[in-house]
């Protein structure tokens, strides 16, 4: 995966491709019998053709669990032929494909991925103590497509080219292998009223793209569905 696939992806679907963003804020699928999805539940807004939509596999039933409870939303698992639309709550639409990497993402992002990939809720290394207790991330590994979804028009990093620092509320996701720390830029300032309100950002540096959305608003759009 690099930045250009990601751009390639957003303004335009490459032909035969399985997922494109039919406009900036739904998601296209192609279906095809054997080849399913896994989507964030209540997220179809429309498909023709013949779609089902089922409960999470049991093989994930456990991060889904994980997900509602810290990470992010249920799932669903969609199958048939046709062409099925998703998006959330008019969010951006991000569209990328794995060739055997991985990417961590904050799991209340995740739209739609293939059902081939594998998902798993694992700590985020470095950033244990920005809590104190420890924070966990999504893990996407395999090869095949994902959609994310931002809030605006998402950026994308190259860490390669210098260290790279994000304000962790507009963090979409990085890929992994990316070594992160926090840093935090407080001064005596803030402790009278004079802060500039950018005291935590987090830093990665390595070889590997960090996605960024262009907000920091982490609001009602990222609650639990029903």
């Amino acid at each position: 995966m690099d930045s250009q696939t990601l751009s390639a992806h957003r303004v335009a679907a490459t032909p035969g491709a399985r997922m494109a963003v039919h406009n900036s804020k739904t998601l296209k699928v192609t279906m095809v019998s054997g080849h399913d999805l896994i989507a964030k539940a209540g997220s179809m807004i429309a498909y023709d053709g013949y779609v089902q939509f089922d409960g999470a596999p049991a093989s994930l039933r456990r991060t889904a669990e994980e997900m509602v409870t810290g990470e992010g939303g249920k799932l669903m698992l969609c199958r048939g032929d046709g062409d099925l639309y998703l998006a959330d709550y008019g969010a951006d639409v991000v569209v990328l494909h794995l060739a055997d990497e991985a990417l961590s993402v904050n799991g209340a992002t995740l739209l739609a991925c293939d059902a081939t990939l594998q998902l798993a809720i694992e700590p985020v290394k470095g950033l244990a103590r920005i809590s104190g207790s420890g924070l966990t991330n999504l893990v996407i590994r395999g090869t095949g497509w994902v959609a994310l979804v931002s809030r605006g028009i998402p950026t994308v990093l190259d860490c390669a080219e210098r260290e790279t620092y994000v304000d962790p509320d507009a963090l979409i996701g990085w890929t992994t292998g990316l070594e992160l720390k926090p840093r935090r830029t407080m001064k005596a300032g803030a402790l009278i009223g004079r802060g500039s309100g950018e005291a935590l950002q987090i830093g990665f540096k390595g070889q590997g793209f960090v996605v960024v959305q262009p907000s920091e608003d982490t609001g009602d759009r990222f609650k639990i569905r029903g």
